[in-house]
């Protein structure tokens, strides 16, 4: 027989199913509103490492050259006499422990320079 499909037969599917639509799109948009959200929270936080890495491999730097100057200048003075090879030795230690830790930063550094391009959309693949 004859079937009557009318919106006033439907015993308040079609609003139910507006209501359930409505509401899938409102969780879409929370979960999509969340993740630009936590992108923003990536990308400053390793914006912020970026800039206290580089602050900390300005004062290694300084660091190393400062320590490679401490041991010049204990060298000529063992070899003027002055001070005991201990003196050296001990200077020298200082100045590959400086250099030890700026390669440490360096490496942090490429890290985070790997890091904030994969937070800001780039992509990495495995060759």
């Amino acid at each position: 027989g004859p079937n009557i499909d009318l919106p006033i037969f439907d015993w308040g599917t079609r609003k139910t199913n507006i209501k359930i639509a409505e509401t899938d799109q409102k969780i879409a948009l929370a979960k999509y509103e969340k993740a630009i959200q936590s992108a923003f929270r990536e990308v400053n936080d390793a914006l912020a490492t970026h800039a206290h890495i580089g602050e900390r491999l300005d004062a290694q730097r300084r660091l190393v050259s400062a320590t490679a100057a401490t041991y010049k200048l204990s060298m000529a003075r063992y070899r003027a006499g002055v001070d005991s090879y201990f003196t050296v030795l001990d200077a020298q230690r200082s100045a590959y422990a400086a250099q030890q830790g700026l390669l440490a930063l360096e490496q942090m550094e490429l890290n985070n320079q790997i890091e904030l391009y994969k937070v800001l959309g780039g992509g990495i693949s495995k060759v």
